[in-house]
This record gives C-alpha cells, structure tokens and sequence, in this order.
C-alpha cells in the first residue's frame, strides 16, 4: 500500500468517526437546532465523498470497497433517522431544489408526491413525504382512488410543524363521473356539468382545507369536445376568482385535442400528467407541442410502466458508476428533459433517495444513450 493511500485511508477513518460522534450529538437535538446540525452532517458529508473519489481515480475502487460500504450504512442511518424523527419535531420551512416556473407564473417542484391508491395511508405518507422535503403534492377529488381528505389532514399538520401552506405547491383534479365510482361521487351526478365541477371543487376546498390550489387539473378528457370545454370555463372561472393559481389536464393523449383546448382556452393549460410509457411512444410529439407552448409535463407510472428502461444497458451503466439506483438515474433523466415525475412510494428510504436526485446532472452521452431507448 504506498504512502499516500494509507494517510487517505487513516484520514476516511478518522472522518467516519466523526461522523459517529456527530450522529449521536444530531440525536439529541431539537426543532431548528436538529435541522441545522443534520445540513452540517450532509455538508460534511459531501466533503468525505470528495475524498474518496479522489482516492478511487488514483488507486481504484476495489481498494475502498470497505471504506464505502461503511459509510453507505452510516448514511442509511442518518437518512432514516432524518425522516423518522422529522415526522415528531419542527421542521424549518425548506426548499429543497429551485422550482419550475409554469406558463402561469406558478412555482412547480421538480419532483412531486403523488398520493393516489394510499388509501387510509395517505395523510402518514404526506406527512412523511413533507418532511422528507417534498413541496409538491398531487391528489384528486376521486374517493376510488384517492383519499383526499388525508391530504388536508397532512397539510395542516404540517402548517403547525412550521411548513407554510404559500411553501407548497398543491394540485387536485375534477373528475369526471366516467372515473368515478357510482357509489362514492363527491357530487350530485344528476347536476349539468358546471354544477358537478362546481361541487367537486368545494369539496376539495373543504378536503384539503384549503381555499385555494395552486393546480386544478381535469382528470380526464370528454367527448364530445363540446362537453369538455363546457368543463374548462367552469375551471377558468374558478381559476379567475382565485380559487386555483393554474389550470391543466391529465390523461390526454391526443395531440389533437390539446392543440384544440390550448387554441379555444381562454386560460391555456399549464400542465398536461400524462402516464409515461411506451403504449403511448413516450408521448413524443405531445411533449414536443408542450415545450413548444411552454406546458409544463408530469409523468405518472414512470418507474412501475418502465422495468425495460430501467434495467437497459445505459441505465444499468450510469447507475454503477455513481453508485446511485437506476430509478435514481431515471428520474435524473426525466428531469433533464423536463419532465416532472410524480413519485408514489410508500418507502421512507425512496423518499430520501429520490428527493437526492434533484442534485444529479447526467452526462450529455448518458441522456442520448437512454434517448435512443424511446425514440420513436
């Protein structure tokens, strides 16, 4: 072993040490002085890992195996016990990366919670989600598959934990009765469509205790397209009396229809969430028409719809080399091409994990060797 990779070595040692001792004084802090000890456990943090870079391009990674393996248990406890303790103790108001900026002038996080199927989970899994770092936050007025109440149980919560309701960026959905359950419709059925917007919007005023979103979304579209503008002017007039801050649309995937509800909307939509995956080809030429218009792209499903991508050569490959996950390096990707990924896990882990590929940049070779796995 030469000389320099021994007094680096003895250095990690005494640095993970430390980083010990510091772990345990972090656990005995409180509110702000808990937050503030955590960020100066990352910073140091960040500077361990340039040492062991520097380390591995000289002498190889095989020579630090042990030293990484260390450190990534130690890690794994703080993100833990971050996330854990947070959900019981003030939280300073945080962003975590900056935001997007929409058509409208809204702030929109780069990555977003997505609370769909969380059953009676959902206020727990916000409340962690927030904690974590999360600003951003998508439900539905659909009692079938969302429980938005749980949302606004989360959000107050959080409120008296210190993070500000104007921190947030909260978007919900009206629903059409297509999508609904016959036996839990959050509105009168029987009413015309103005009413029915109307009545699921009040209800998740009251849902998410809230009077005001800062995204109301149109789940779906209708046919005809009469029927669906008849929606949108009820939605502009929500969104003109302050109500919602932007307007979008989900689950649309033919660029002729939002071509039309862009060219006849007298309030443009914003955002278009749309499942990403291959059935559709990735939305291409829907996503080239939204940059183009400058609409913002979430993709929903992007992990679950993709097992092929992620397992793919380029992934696989990225993801080695900077010993991240290769959902990791996926959703660095979307992000890098501008796509909003809604991120659905119930793993407190995952949470962090994710949350920490706000601060990934992929190579330009890297993204054009995933581009070339969903081009057209």
């Amino acid at each position: 072993m030469t000389d320099d990779l021994a007094l680096g070595i003895d250095a990690m040692d005494e640095t993970h040490a430390d980083f010990v001792r510091q772990l345990e004084q972090t656990k005995a802090d409180t509110g702000t002085a808990f937050v503030e000890s955590f960020e100066a456990l990352i910073a140091h943090t960040a500077a361990h890992f340039e040492m062991e870079e520097a380390l591995m391009r000289t002498h190889g990674f095989y020579a630090m195996q042990e030293h990484f393996d260390e450190h990534e248990a130690l890690l794994g406890e703080m993100r833990y016990f971050y996330c854990s303790s947070n959900q019981r103790r003030p939280v300073r108001r945080k962003q975590m990366s900056d935001p997007l900026l929409t058509r409208a002038g809204v702030p929109m996080p780069k990555l977003i919670y997505g609370t769909a199927w969380k059953k009676e989970r959902t206020a727990e899994l916000v409340k962690a989600a927030l904690h974590c770092g999360f600003r951003g936050i998508d439900t539905a007025c659909q009692p079938k598959h969302y429980r938005e109440a749980g949302v606004g149980e989360a959000l107050e919560a959080a409120a008296a934990e210190g993070i500000a309701r104007d921190a947030l960026f909260v978007q919900t959905k009206f629903t059409p009765l297509e999508g609904q359950d016959p036996a839990a419709v959050p509105y009168d059925k029987n009413a015309p469509l103005e009413r029915q917007v109307e009545q699921s919007f009040k209800t998740s005023q009251a849902n998410l205790r809230s009077d005001y979103v800062d995204s109301y979304v149109l789940h779906s579209p209708l046919f005809p397209f009469a029927r669906l503008l008849k929606v949108w002017r009820t939605m502009e007039k929500i969104a003109a009396s302050g109500g919602a801050r932007q307007l979008g649309i989900s689950n649309c995937y033919d660029l002729g229809t939002l071509k039309r509800l862009f060219n006849e909307a007298e309030i443009k939509p914003a955002v278009l969430q749309n499942r990403f995956y291959a059935d559709t080809g990735y939305d291409t030429e829907l996503r080239a028409f939204c940059d183009e218009k400058e609409i913002r792209y979430q993709g929903f499903w992007s992990l679950t719809a993709n097992p092929h991508l992620l397992g793919s050569e380029p992934v696989v490959r990225a993801s080695l080399k900077r010993r991240l996950s290769p959902a990791q390096i996926f959703y660095a990707y979307l992000m890098a091409k501008g796509i909003t990924p809604l991120d659905g896990t119930t793993s407190l882990e995952h949470m962090q994990e994710d949350l920490a590929v706000l601060s990934i940049r992929l190579e330009t070779e890297e993204i054009a060797a995933i581009d070339g796995l969903i081009a057209p």
